[in-house]
């Protein structure tokens, strides 16, 4: 295979992959001989070009992501000009190449690709990461056929339920809502470009296509396409909730994992263990040894990362500006004093869970992972990541440490309430979490976010 330079323990091959900034190469691993895929970024070019914290950003991304439909990544390396990516190697191509030649796939196989995209997806908007760009060149095929979601380049990372500005994506597979200035939500426009896969891998061809920039943007504005006459019903059903130009009438991903057609043979990817603490020391020492040009900084060179959909901003209505978000904070921690002994503050956070439907495991050093009770009998979809730690201050003086960085805002605020009231059955004092002044509200849980 012409295995000959070598990156730490990875020893570089052929490549197979190439872009703009980077190139991708199949390597192996010498330690164990098992493949990896090694994206090669160069340094100097993406820092020239503006492009330093959207690579930063799809790097943290990424490692927040452990499920068996997402490709995942092992390991950032750095030299002076550039940086590699190791990810995980997935051997069976884009799921464009093979629309390619099969043209359009049967219901079955299309039935088992989007129930996998579907469960990625899902598991991606419980961590509060919108793709924003999920079409068949960023959907992965490994040997037995199974899907990876690849490419967070234009990922955003936001609180559930949180708007966003930014309009990117490529063109085709776009919601109508990001042609306007106004914001929008992530997931609802995942949805939009999930329907549109559908649609492609049942007929072969895109529901919305046009040459003409303008009137491709007409077309997904008011859902204009029009079935093939083999889909059936089930299937017109399904995308026409999915392509409903409204947002806020569109299906949601619980919906379609109800849907009729959907759970045929349908058998949900359970995700890996989520790993609470995201180590970037890799991400920031990759970086750290280039100095951004002052000059090049006040007049950055445009790049051709937005693709063609930068065309559409000729149009007054819509507005790219802000091309990439600063990720929000999604990490949230509240310190609650109690006057009870760490056997009765232990007690009062399981009826507190249990107040929010929420199961306890006790783990050592009186800390506590809390999940949501499934009323389903399928696997665990989400990660939901909520902890409490007990730190004893005196014998019947404590403070309860609740963590979030994962999962629904409300069940998170539901609990912390139900414990504060609980803890207010005896005088409770809130503890102060970063600034003096906040002394003056004991009684009251205090919040903070913290970053990932």
């Amino acid at each position: 295979m012409g295995f000959s330079q070598h990156v730490g323990k990875y020893q570089l091959g052929r490549t197979i992959g190439e872009g703009t900034f980077a190139k991708v190469k199949l390597a192996v691993d010498t330690t164990n001989g098992h493949y990896v895929a090694i994206k090669i970024i160069d340094k100097h070019m993406v820092v020239e070009s503006n492009l330093k914290y959207q690579v930063q950003r799809e790097i943290r991304t990424m490692k927040l992501l452990h499920h068996p439909n997402i490709v995942r990544i092992h390991e950032v390396l750095g030299t002076k000009t550039r940086i590699y990516i190791v990810m995980e190697y997935v051997a069976g191509g884009q799921l464009s190449d093979k629309l390619s030649y099969a043209k359009k796939l049967g219901e079955s196989e299309t039935r088992k690709l989007f129930q996998q995209l579907i469960d990625a997806v899902d598991y991606c908007h419980n961590r509060g990461v919108y793709h924003r760009d999920l079409k068949p060149e960023n959907l992965l095929l490994d040997n037995n056929g199974k899907v990876k979601v690849s490419d967070f380049g234009l990922s955003a990372l936001r609180k559930p339920g949180g708007i966003l500005t930014t309009a990117c994506g490529s063109p085709c597979y776009v919601a109508p809502e990001l042609f306007s200035n106004g914001g929008y939500d992530g997931a609802s426009a995942d949805v939009w470009s999930c329907g549109v896969i559908l649609f492609e891998l049942l007929a072969g061809y895109l529901p919305f296509d046009d040459r003409n920039l303008m009137m491709l943007y007409r077309k997904i504005s008011r859902a204009e396409y029009a079935c093939p006459k083999w889909f059936t019903e089930n299937q017109k059903k399904l995308i026409s909730r999915m392509l409903d130009p409204n947002p806020t009438k569109r299906i949601k991903i619980p919906e379609i994992i109800e849907d009729s057609w959907f759970k045929t043979e349908y058998f949900a990817s359970c995700a890996y263990e989520c790993n609470e603490k995201i180590n970037l020391d890799d991400v920031n020492a990759a970086f750290d040894s280039v100095e951004e040009n002052a000059e090049e900084a006040k007049n950055p060179k445009s790049s051709s990362f937005i693709n063609a959909f930068k065309l559409i901003a000729m149009s007054n209505d819509l507005d790219l500006s802000g091309l990439f978000e600063d990720q929000a904070d999604t990490k949230k921690t509240t310190r609650i004093g109690s006057k009870f002994t760490v056997g009765e503050t232990i007690k009062k956070i399981e009826v507190a869970a249990m107040d929010a439907s929420l199961s306890v495991e006790r783990r050592k050093n009186f800390m506590m992972k809390m999940h949501k009770k499934e009323k389903m009998t399928r696997c665990t979809r989400s990660c939901y990541d909520l902890s409490a730690e007990v730190i004893e201050v005196a014998p019947a003086n404590c403070v309860v440490e609740i963590s979030k960085s994962a999962g629904e805002l409300r069940v998170y605020k539901e609990f912390c309430r139900s414990l504060s009231s609980l803890l207010k059955e005896k005088s409770v004092v809130s503890f102060e979490t970063q600034e003096s002044e906040e002394a003056s509200m004991s009684s009251k849980t205090i919040e903070e976010s913290q970053k990932l």
